[in-house]
């Protein structure tokens, strides 16, 4: 079981690549083309000090548009000083500021918490600049997404545009999916905490937090104790974990609900089907179009995980062969973005319309004019108590007779792991059958194309306050293999509000909805089922929910006493979206 571990490794290793880089413009070329600002410190309405870089062609005396990049990445040696190259290149200012507390600036490491003042303030002095015509645009990926969006917690007249890929939304999808912590971000915080720069010696310590990870999932500790088994203390792992609702220290830290109605700069996003962070990515586009419908809002998004989609797609995708038009020119597309707002030139060729998508499976691009108009109909389809083969069956309708499924999970045993939801590898040949339950259709009589975020209601009834839920959408092909279409992971006690927690009633039949899950487009051919796994999230690779009702992180195997005692309901049903 890979689960989402293998993906930390991966953007450790991505990292360091994009550092060791030799093949770029040594630093000569640079002095003799480009006037470089290497040490600049801006100060904050605060008094802090961000530490940046500008670079722009020598000999220019024209104000012109700035292309500005925050990061908590520090990498000045090559690939920073590269990118601002490439803005210079296109006859733009290039910038780039860094995270208070990064590289020269002497304040304290805090990831997330000052980036809506700080870019806001950045932005500000870079508009006063002789060199910058009043105009900034903004572009990058993962972290360097969530400080654009921070950017936009209050708009600076400056900022006429943000092209954000992946971008990470605080709170929502890290360090916690749907209210339930995951471990990556617990090895991130030293990566990036621990120096100026980038820690790649604990980042790459990949056996240190393995070891650790296993350590307390067999020793059954608290959550809150991780860093007493890595015998690291984790400042910023315990600041987040006493968060563990979408709550107040969350919200400031990018737009929030009417936040986003003064939000009317024209934006470029880019996602991925597989993109860990695309509920993170994707609730910022969701509520934009939610609070500010005539936002100029465009979406690029195809068979891509996190890197990829930052690289404008990658041939192999987890063990899967993307078709070959789902690859597309990222940095071209951005740049000619930049110049079709910043330039009055024109607008990039792949954007036909405002959401624009890689059918996986037909070798082609689709687009419409918003995320919700991606399907015209939905498939309800009901998790019945009637065995089909090894499974039960899925269902279009609702069964006369309300029946269940028990299924029972002893958090105390740590032999067997649940959930097994992580689409690594896409495509696999068998699934997990031996926990939770599993549900499949009818052979499709005809194609479909799945065009959406899937969403359902669970009804179920438990012995316990609360639970962790994982929902997984595979097809079924007719050679017998499964594909991973789409995931859920979420805490039930914030299934209404994942801002408040709501304990469930013992013992009482509760409906859980859901809705956040990973958007995808695929053509599903004839002759192939559509297969739904329902299960209880109980892993190493997570927080631990024992059902007590606890803070969650302060629960240990002691609080297993007693296995949670499950009953999923026969009208319970999901709704896939598809496109008739």
């Amino acid at each position: 079981m890979k689960f989402i571990y293998s993906i930390f490794f991966l953007i450790l290793v991505f990292a360091k690549a994009f550092s060791q880089q030799t093949q770029a413009t040594k630093s000569e070329d640079f002095k003799s083309a480009y006037d470089i600002q290497d040490s600049v410190m801006i100060k904050t309405r605060d008094g802090a000090l961000i530490s940046a870089m500008v670079v722009q062609k020598k000999g220019n005396h024209t104000p012109k548009p700035v292309i500005l990049q925050f990061t908590i990445y520090v990498r000045d040696k090559g690939r920073d000083l590269r990118s601002l190259k490439e803005a210079a290149d296109k006859d733009y200012i290039g910038v780039m500021a860094y995270s208070r507390g990064k590289r020269f600036s002497p304040e304290e490491i805090i990831p997330y918490e000052h980036e809506a003042n700080d870019t806001y303030d950045v932005i500000d002095w870079v508009s006063k600049q002789k060199w910058c015509n009043g105009s900034v645009g903004m572009y990058g990926g993962s972290y360097n997404g969530f400080t654009q969006w921070a950017a936009c917690k209050k708009m600076h007249p400056a900022l006429k545009t943000i092209v954000p890929a992946v971008a990470n939304r605080p709170g929502m999808g890290l360090p916690m999916e749907n209210n339930v912590f995951i471990n990556p971000n617990y090895e991130w915080s030293f990566y990036v905490g621990n120096n100026k720069s980038l820690d790649t010696i604990a980042g790459n310590d990949r056996q240190r937090f393995r070891k650790m990870m296993f350590k307390w999932w067999e020793t059954g500790v608290a959550y809150k104790k991780l860093d007493s088994i890595d015998d690291h203390p984790n400042k910023l792992f315990h600041r987040w974990i006493t968060h563990p609702s979408f709550d107040e220290y969350w919200q400031k830290m990018a737009p929030f609900e009417k936040d986003f109605a003064q939000i009317n700069i024209p934006v470029l996003a880019f996602d991925g089907y597989y993109n860990d962070s695309q509920n993170s990515s994707l609730y910022y586009l969701r509520e934009l179009q939610k609070y500010n419908p005539k936002a100029p809002i465009y979406l690029v998004i195809g068979p891509y995980g996190h890197f990829g989609t930052q690289m404008g797609g990658e041939k192999n995708l987890y063990g899967y062969t993307v078709d070959p038009t789902a690859l597309f020119n990222i940095k071209k597309t951005t740049y000619e973005w930049f110049d079709y707002i910043l330039k009055n030139g024109t607008k990039p060729e792949i954007l036909k319309d405002k959401i624009n998508y890689q059918v996986m499976g037909t070798n082609e691009w689709r687009s419409t004019s918003s995320l919700d108009k991606m399907h015209n109909s939905f498939l309800k389809l009901y998790l019945t108590d009637k065995k089909s083969g090894q499974f039960y069956a899925l269902e279009n309708k609702k069964p006369s007779q309300k029946k269940w499924l028990y299924q029972e999970v002893d958090f105390a045993d740590r032999q067997t792991f649940n959930n097994e939801y992580y689409p690594d590898p896409i495509i696999r040949k068998e699934i997990d059958t031996t926990s939770g339950c599993a549900f499949i259709s009818e052979p499709l009589k005809n194609p479909i194309l799945i065009n959406g975020s899937f969403l359902g209601e669970i009804k179920a009834r438990i012995n316990k306050k609360d639970m962790d839920l994982g929902v997984t959408l595979y097809e079924v092909m007719p050679n017998g293999e499964y594909f991973h279409l789409s995931y859920f992971i979420g805490r039930a006690s914030y299934a209404k509000d994942s801002t408040k927690r709501t304990l469930l009633k013992t013992n009482e039949i509760e409906t859980i909805s859901f809705s956040n899950t990973h958007l995808i487009s695929k053509q599903v051919n004839k002759g192939s089922r559509l297969l739904v796994v329902i299960n209880v999230n109980k892993n190493a690779f997570a927080q631990l929910n024992y059902g007590t009702g606890k803070e969650v992180s302060d629960e240990t195997i002691k609080d297993a006493k007693e296995p949670l005692k499950i009953k999923w309901y026969n009208d319970s049903f999901i709704k896939i979206p598809v496109w008739k």
